[in-house]
């Protein structure tokens, strides 16, 4: 199975910095999704408004969108 490494906030690049500022100052660290995510900066840096569009607007409670989320993951044998 491949394996994507995360990339360590020392070597993030430039225009990725501030989602990794950001998260970290949120999360108190920067979780795997988006430090995998980084290896394509572009897609990073546009991807807390994506995110929180489908997460935040809407009639479906966003607790009910995480459980939706997690449990498809479970479902299709995502180890993470």
């Amino acid at each position: 199975m491949a394996v994507v490494n995360p990339v360590p906030p020392d070597k993030v690049a430039d225009e990725a910095k501030p989602v990794y500022e950001q998260v970290s100052k949120r999360l108190g660290r920067v979780p795997n999704f988006f430090a995998n995510m980084a290896h394509r900066p572009n897609v990073l840096k546009h991807f807390p408004a994506f995110y929180g569009a489908i997460t935040a607007e809407g009639t479906v409670d966003p607790k009910l969108k995480e459980f939706a989320y997690l449990k498809t993951s479970i479902v299709n044998g995502c180890q993470y």
